[in-house]
């Protein structure tokens, strides 16, 4: 057995259940005038900088006190509370795209260090259908207007803040792994244990020139006696179709992956709710997963579905499962971790990274294996 399971109930972190959140609406919290001003005023001093992202740090975004204490508030929530969290609010309506660029991306420099999301080292993606086509081998769903399956995103915590919605559908759909482990740990807890069991990941074919295609990690891992869950089917999928060298799920993976993914989807385990422009989405990927209905597009182009998507490295994040390594490159607390590493991170980007990191007080080892091509683990 690589990974042990829980045999009982996990407790910490907390889950909770669609109708917890019915009970209380503290998970949207509706900026006041007070906030929104502060935050203006740190974009109005970060544009009148001049500065390249690269060039920028959170010195560059001076949010006045009331805003900072409520990003705050709303990091505690995603780590030690619900595992997400949604602002409201934000007047995207009279600010350019690229002055929301710029606001997000100062928000994340606050909380921790962004990572990149794909094959061109993006640090900040489109959410928005570019054509793409989800059920393929290499597959992202960001670029597509397809219902996606419930997964985590690569990076400790993942912000998506909306400018535009749909003509109708692109609900946001998401589900608190802890509580749907326990369930399956009730009603199945032969088939929970294969999840502690290391499978076969495909990097969708956005992996950095010293890195293999494809990896391996268990879906579910405690480590210091905290639980913590990665799912994202549509890779192990295409780590099957793919690579013929990589290890054949089993039977019992393939049922319990199919439970895991049906108790998802369960009225009382997953909760359902709509962005609205000027909206921004914590989410805890070790903690929460998340999905999305299918939807329709306006025809307009400036009026189409558009969100934001920023992967963040937190230096308060704890420590994550050891099998994990091969994805996160490290697993430790306190670390620069994650991302999708693509084929253009530049020195100036990595000597970014390094800067943000010192910043935040974190160890700096993402880049170690460049020394030695990583193999992939059976």
């Amino acid at each position: 057995m690589h990974g042990t399971p829980l045999i009982e109930p996990v407790a910490r972190p907390r889950g909770w259940t669609p109708d917890d959140l019915r009970r209380d609406a503290g998970w949207a919290w509706r900026l006041t005038a007070t906030e929104i001003a502060d935050f203006e005023r740190g974009l109005t001093h970060a544009r009148a900088t001049g500065r390249g992202f690269w060039e920028l740090g959170p010195a560059d975004f001076p949010f006045g006190p009331a805003a900072l204490e409520r990003l705050g508030q709303a990091l505690a929530e995603t780590q030690e509370g619900r595992g997400f969290q949604m602002l409201r609010g934000l007047p995207v309506e009279r600010w350019s795209t690229e002055d929301s660029r710029l606001f997000f991306w100062g928000l994340g420099l606050h909380l921790g260090v962004p990572r990149p999301q794909g094959k061109a080292s993006q640090y900040m993606s489109d959410v928005r259908d570019a054509g793409g086509t989800y059920r393929s081998v290499q597959g992202r769903g960001y670029n597509t207007k397809s219902a996606l399956d419930f997964h985590a995103d690569g990076s400790d915590l993942v912000g998506l803040m909306c400018l535009r919605t749909s003509l109708s559908g692109g609900e946001s759909l998401i589900a608190s792994s802890v509580t749907a482990h326990n369930v399956m740990l009730a009603e199945r807890p032969d088939l929970l244990a294969q999840l502690y069991e290391p499978v076969p990941f495909s990097r969708q074919g956005e992996h950095a020139p010293e890195e293999p295609p494809w990896y391996t990690a268990a879906i579910m891992g405690v480590r210091d006696g905290r639980f913590a869950c990665r799912h994202i089917r549509n890779h192990v999928k295409s780590a099957q179709l793919s690579f013929p060298e990589a290890p054949r799920l089993t039977p019992a993976q393939l049922e319990a992956m199919d439970l895991f993914d049906a108790i998802l989807l369960r009225p009382d385990v997953c909760f359902r709710l709509d962005f609205e422009p000027g909206d921004i989405q914590f989410i805890n990927n070790h903690v929460m997963l998340h999905s999305r209905t299918d939807y329709v597009d306006h025809e307009a182009p400036e009026r189409k579905r558009h969100l934001l998507r920023l992967w963040l490295s937190l230096p308060g994040a704890p420590a994550l499962p050891t099998s994990w390594r091969l994805a996160y490159k490290d697993v430790e607390a306190r670390a620069v971790r994650g991302g999708f590493r693509g084929v253009g991170i530049t020195p100036q980007i990595e000597s970014f990274e390094a800067r943000l990191a010192a910043h935040h007080a974190m160890a700096f080892r993402i880049y170690a294996d460049r020394a030695q091509p990583q193999g992939t683990e059976a």
